[in-house]
C-alpha cells in the first residue's frame, strides 16, 4: 500500500473476513469500481460492506452485486440513492478474460475481499477462489489456533 501521513485513518474501508473462512483464495486482483458521488462521500466516513457481496460476470465485464454503501443524509439530498445497486469493476482486459475462462471452466467463482483507498480511487480487491468442505474449515480453525498458541509459547519462553 501507499505511505499513510500520520494520525490520518487505515486506507481499508471494508474487509469480506467471511469469504476467507468459506473459500481456498486462489489468486488476487485489483480493480477499480465506478461509483457515484454520495456514494464515495459515504466510503469516507466508513459505511460500506460488502459481507455478502459477489461478483458478477457478464458479456465481458465485471459487476459487484450485493455490496451495500448506506447514504449519508447529508451528502445524498437531491438524488435518490439506492445502497445495493450493482456497482461496475473495472479490470484490464486481459484479466476479464481469465477470469471469466477460469469461472466458467473450473467451478470457481470469484468474490470480493476488500474496499480500500489507493490514492483519491476506491479499490476492490477480488479474488478467485474455490469452495471449501466443512473439514477444511475445520482444519483451517486447527492451525490458526495452533499458531496462536506457539506463539503464546514463544513469548512466554522468551520472558
Amino acid at each position: 500500500m501507499s505511505k499513510k501521513k500520520p494520525g490520518t485513518k487505515s486506507s481499508t474501508i471494508a474487509l469480506n473476513k467471511k469469504a476467507r473462512h468459506e473459500y481456498h483464495i486462489e489468486e488476487r486482483f485489483e480493480a477499480g469500481i465506478a461509483l457515484l458521488g454520495w456514494e464515495v462521500k459515504s466510503l469516507r466516513a466508513g459505511k460500506g460492506q460488502i459481507t455478502d457481496a459477489y461478483v458478477l460476470l457478464k458479456d465481458g465485464e465485471a459487476f459487484l452485486l450485493g455490496g451495500h454503501i448506506q447514504p449519508l443524509t447529508e451528502a445524498s439530498t437531491h438524488v435518490v440513492a439506492d445502497p445495493t445497486r450493482t456497482r461496475k469493476l473495472l479490470l484490464h482486459a486481459k484479466e476479464l478474460a481469465k477470469l471469466i475462462g477460469e469461472t466458467s471452466q473450473a467451478g470457481k467463482t470469484c468474490v470480493p475481499l476488500a474496499l480500500y483507498w489507493k490514492r483519491n480511487k476506491v479499490k476492490c480487491e477480488i479474488a478467485l477462489v474455490k469452495g471449501k468442505k466443512l473439514f477444511d474449515k475445520r482444519a483451517t480453525e486447527k492451525e490458526r489456533d495452533w499458531n496462536r498458541q506457539k506463539q503464546r509459547i514463544m513469548r512466554d519462553a522468551n520472558a
